[in-house]
């Protein structure tokens, strides 16, 4: 049972130090209205100017209006051209 624990542990501890430094990258966009692409787990990609981060999502002004991504859901970050 503690196996198990200290591997839940692990796991959490591993999401929360990728879900830090993905928001870390989301504020910089923020900062400087930098264009992002943004690959969520449901296949499509995203692209648009980084609005606003919160601590679990960001919001983002693109051609198809704004859009809010949970970060729970983004498989890649890539700032746009």
């Amino acid at each position: 049972m503690d196996e198990t624990l200290d591997a839940e542990q692990s796991a959490a501890r591993s999401a929360a130090r990728r879900r830090r430094m993905l928001r870390d990258l989301f504020l910089d966009l923020e900062d400087r209205a930098g264009r992002a692409l943004v690959w969520a787990d449901d296949g499509r990609c995203y692209r648009g100017t980084v609005l606003a981060v919160g601590v679990d999502h960001a919001e983002l002004a693109g051609d198809e209006g704004h859009r809010v991504i949970a970060f729970a859901h983004v498989v890649a970050l890539e700032v746009a051209p």
